[in-house]
């Protein structure tokens, strides 16, 4: 009887990586219409065919999967930096949200106060400045007293929806004052510009960011030392590096870009604030950085899939009468054969015959 064991792979060429992972994801949409046909009775061209349509089918379509493409892409970029040097940062969604609220009380409070260009520029200040303090108090505790910066940023999420709850409700006083909802809908203040249409600044931040990243991360020295203190604090302190300055200068950098994400939310595309306003995408982005392997270049791969999942489900629901959680799940099993090559990337499986030799 053939016996097979498990063994940790050494290093293979990114080629073979990214084989693997087209691999699981043809073997994952094949499964998706096998139960696809079997659950419904679709066809699964045409169900593909309906997810394409919800995602690109007309101009607008487009736009708006782009948009949300370069939302999901700038909070996995601002994520990576500290995931790479080992801090998990689970906090860009309160990142973001303090990032759109310092942006909100921008427009509401200086909106019959100072011209546009102003009122532009302090909104650009103050997001950046907020999610960069976001990101810097767990930092700080991290590093003077190693406290867990996974609970440490988590918690700080339910603080900054809290936060955002209260000052709704204080502009919402008194009722009717129409300072909540769209924000400034009359005089515009406070309203990003718009570079041919309303779509293409966040897009035109998003590639710039991708580029910034990057060339952070690859090719300077506060990249090296994120890498070193990622592979081992004792090995960065040894070589004179200072942890706690890295922790602290990445998550900076890391709120400050979150916070960015939320300017654009609330000053470039809803031109309002809520408590649902990032749509859980700080979560997502999680995932997004961690399937692409803190790489930015492949994380526009990755985000690209979620996002295109995520804007056909809408289709599905109008074209054949399925429901949301349908699209979910084909989703989820998308998903799970991405994060389960990784197995397959990381270790071998070797069958052995009858008399206990590794057959080839």
């Amino acid at each position: 009887m053939a016996q097979f064991h498990l063994s940790k792979r050494g290093e293979i060429s990114r080629k073979k990586e990214w084989l693997i992972r087209g691999i699981a994801i043809v073997a994952a949409l094949i499964l998706c219409a096998i139960i696809t046909t079997i659950v419904t009775g679709i066809n699964p061209i045409d169900f593909y065919g309906a997810i394409f349509q919800g995602a690109f089918g007309t101009e607008r379509k487009t736009w708006v999967t782009l948009q949300d493409l370069s939302i999901l892409l700038m909070i996995s970029l601002a994520l990576t930096p500290a995931f790479k040097m080992q801090f998990w940062n689970i906090g860009g969604e309160g990142q973001v949200l303090v990032g759109g609220l310092a942006a909100a009380a921008c427009m509401i409070c200086l909106d019959d106060k100072l011209p546009n260009g102003l009122v532009i520029l302090f909104m650009v200040i103050t997001s950046i400045a907020a999610g960069a303090v976001w990101g810097l108090i767990p930092a700080f505790f991290k590093a003077k007293w190693n406290t867990n910066e996974t609970l440490a940023t988590l918690m700080m999420n339910y603080i900054a929806t809290q936060l955002v709850a209260y000052f709704i409700i204080v502009w919402e006083v008194p009722k009717g004052s129409g300072k909540i909802g769209i924000i400034n809908a009359d005089s515009n203040i406070g309203w990003l510009p718009e570079l041919g249409n309303k779509y293409i600044l966040t897009i035109v931040a998003a590639v710039i960011v991708t580029v910034f990243i990057y060339i952070y991360q690859k090719y300077t020295k506060h990249g090296y030392e994120i890498s070193v203190v990622g592979e081992s604090c004792n090995t960065a302190k040894y070589v004179g590096i200072k942890v706690s300055k890295v922790i602290i200068r990445t998550m900076l950098l890391s709120g400050a870009i979150c916070g960015l994400v939320g300017l654009f939310l609330v000053g470039g595309i809803n031109h309002t604030i809520t408590t649902t306003i990032t749509n859980g995408q700080g979560f997502t982005a999680v995932m997004v950085s961690w399937l692409a392997k803190f790489n930015p270049i492949a994380m526009v791969a990755t985000s690209f899939l979620v996002v295109f999942m995520s804007r056909g489900a809408g289709s599905i629901s109008t074209t054949f009468g399925l429901n949301q959680s349908y699209a979910d799940i084909l989703t989820a099993i998308l998903l799970f054969f991405i994060i389960g090559c990784e197995f397959f990337i990381r270790y071998k499986i070797s069958f052995a015959g009858k008399n206990g030799k590794e057959d080839k």
